[in-house]
């Protein structure tokens, strides 16, 4: 049972996994503070106010029963800033920086990657095809076992 547990624990999809949370968690405040110190006071000096909280808001009922689309529609946008925020600002210029760095090495992203044991066994095929006596893969002698 540990054995299989140390084993979950060391597959590089979970290390990846922990590493991009923490990262995430790290770099949160980063994104928050751009989003809350420049962008929101940039658009309440455009519309007038920071928050859509008092839009939409009304009272049901007696009492201090309000319901507040605006809250709502408040967390909407903010969502939308920070991603907007979060791609533009780190998204794309990486994406641009890996597009460059790909071009310098010469990598084509769109050329598939073959696994080393499929292109061992791809090469094999191709000597025996070149020997005499033997099909060439994809005849209709290799397709054939009794041609």
């Amino acid at each position: 049972m540990l054995q299989g547990f140390k084993e979950f624990i060391m597959k590089g999809n979970v290390i990846d996994l922990a590493v991009a949370v923490i990262i995430g968690g790290a770099f949160a405040p980063v994104i928050t503070t751009l989003v809350d110190s420049i962008i929101m006071p940039l658009i309440s000096g455009l519309i007038g106010f920071p928050s859509f909280d008092e839009f939409l808001r009304f009272q049901v009922g007696e009492g201090s029963n309000y319901v507040a689309f605006g809250a709502w529609l408040t967390v909407i946008v903010n969502f939308l800033i920070i991603a907007a925020a979060l791609y533009f600002v780190v998204v794309m210029p990486m994406n641009k920086m890996i597009e460059a760095r790909n071009r310098r090495l010469g990598i084509d992203p769109d050329e598939e990657e073959v696994e080393p044991n499929v292109a061992l066994l791809t090469e094999i095929r191709d000597l025996l095809a070149g020997q005499p006596g033997n099909p060439a893969p994809g005849s209709a002698a290799a397709k054939d076992p009794n041609a």
